[in-house]
């Protein structure tokens, strides 16, 4: 029998939304409105709460902005096909807003280092300081025919999406531990009731992400791209890696991609994260907070 262990929050988050490119976008906010801002990017199919560990485990004063990406969590879904580039306009529209004469702290995860990263070389001059959790780039495509790419997209899109739901809450969190075994039991608890809406069309419940995140783009991805952006970051770059995370399971047997793709940067320092999966923000949120808050007092 599942137990349902209350997990303890230190830290409350509140929430406001504002428009973002015609978008209605769900902000998610902890700490004190007057302490040093910086901004938590959450990753693909994720969304803000799955920072709220790793915020309870931060040992100083932070005023940390985490929004719902497009499509994910309480931000406005589109219900149609994506567009990723969307995300650049909308991470500069959000800095903007909330930073707009300063250059930004950003930690952000996965889809969301991916992002922060791609951006942060366009944009160099407003990033002051960036984190990219477990991210090195994607692996390298295992076909490079494009018509077919396109023609499954196009059948894709015909079909529609099918959303993954659950009976309830319970049957979610237990999905969550045989996803990541590392995952505690009230860790899980607290995502499946965070990270779920009921559906009023049969009693389900289904993780707060649109379904239609999961067709993939017609395109062939290109590290190459975004190792030309990694190139013109003139912020420093902290990568805490995952033992058990995708940049060992893509890289870690091929070294020298592994340190092409590291080489990109200017001023990067990694920082392995030992007994953690992909979300090292679930597995080891006080050695993740450590890692950042090292990293973001340095003078």
């Amino acid at each position: 029998m599942f137990s349902t262990p209350t997990f303890d929050i230190r830290q409350k988050s509140r929430t406001e939304t504002i428009p973002i490119r015609g978008l209605r976008y769900n902000i998610r906010h902890w700490g004190p409105a007057n302490a040093p801002v910086v901004f938590f990017l959450h990753g693909w199919m994720d969304a803000s709460p799955t920072f709220q560990f790793l915020v309870d485990a931060l040992q100083q004063d932070w005023h940390v902005i985490a929004p719902d990406w497009r499509g994910y969590g309480e931000s406005e879904w589109l219900s149609r096909p994506y567009w990723f580039p969307d995300y650049y306009a909308d991470l500069e529209t959000l800095l903007n807003h909330f930073s707009p004469h300063k250059a930004a702290r950003i930690v952000a995860h996965s889809m969301g280092a991916n992002i922060a990263s791609n951006y942060a070389g366009v944009r160099p001059e407003r990033v002051s300081q960036l984190v990219m959790l477990d991210f090195l780039g994607l692996k390298p495509p295992t076909e490079d025919d494009s018509p077919t790419l396109i023609g499954r997209w196009i059948d894709h899109i015909h079909k529609g999406p099918r959303p993954i739901t659950y009976r309830d809450h319970e049957a979610f969190a237990h999905r969550l531990m045989e996803i990541n075994p590392r995952l505690t039991e009230a860790r899980a608890h607290f995502l499946s009731h965070a990270m779920a809406r009921y559906r009023e069309e049969d009693g389900r419940i289904e993780m707060t992400c649109d379904p239609w995140h999961r067709i993939a783009a017609p395109a062939l991805y290109h590290v190459e791209d975004s190792m030309a952006s990694w190139q013109r970051i003139t912020a420093p770059v902290l990568k805490p890696i995952a033992q058990y995370g995708l940049v060992k399971q893509r890289f870690g047997h091929d070294p020298d991609e592994y340190r092409r793709r590291l080489g990109s940067f200017r001023n990067a320092q990694v920082v392995d994260i030992p007994d953690s999966g992909h979300n090292v923000q679930h597995d080891q949120p006080e050695l993740v907070a450590a890692a950042i808050e090292e990293f973001l007092t340095r003078d």
